[in-house]
């Protein structure tokens, strides 16, 4: 028997939040996945900055996956955890073939706004809870996001 969950959030509460979270996870773990693609397969003149940035991106975003799911479990539910789970749940749209490196900039801003507008997605419902560490965990994230975003459209611009 499990031992009852009394930290002052509802039942009802950390379902929602969990269910919002486990989008958040697969929409950051096929984000982490096309960046490492990218990194291994972008080209041309922009090869070293691109190929260094990737790397960045996908380590960081790599290390921010494992703290999404160990909330899902404080949170009292099973973090998803397997590609048709994440595919099913995610906003993030896998790539086709290996694209040029232009197209897979604009493909990482689209992944990087998705993964934000998910995790803004979340923030009522943590908010209307009081749960604060997953208000922080979401804040982190958009942080990281919205700057990733900014800094590819950069490279895009004439």
């Amino acid at each position: 028997m499990a031992t009852p969950i009394g930290t002052g959030i509802s039942a009802k509460d950390r379902a929602a939040i969990s269910k919002g979270l486990s989008r958040l996870l697969a929409d950051s773990y096929l984000l982490y996945l096309k960046t490492h693609n990218f990194h291994w397969n972008v080209e041309g003149p922009m090869f070293q900055t691109l190929h260094l940035m990737f790397m960045e991106q996908y380590t960081e975003q790599w290390n921010a996956i494992d703290p999404i799911a160990e909330r899902i479990r404080a949170l009292g539910h099973y973090a998803p955890g397997s590609y048709g789970q994440y595919i099913k749940l995610a906003t993030v749209k896998e790539s086709a073939g290996v694209p040029k490196a232009e197209k897979m900039i604009a493909e990482l801003i689209a992944g990087q706004e998705a993964v934000a507008r998910t995790a803004r997605s979340v923030l009522p419902l943590a908010d209307g809870a009081n749960d604060q560490p997953t208000l922080d965990l979401l804040t982190q994230r958009l942080d990281v996001h919205e700057k990733n975003a900014w800094m590819l459209r950069s490279l895009l611009k004439k």
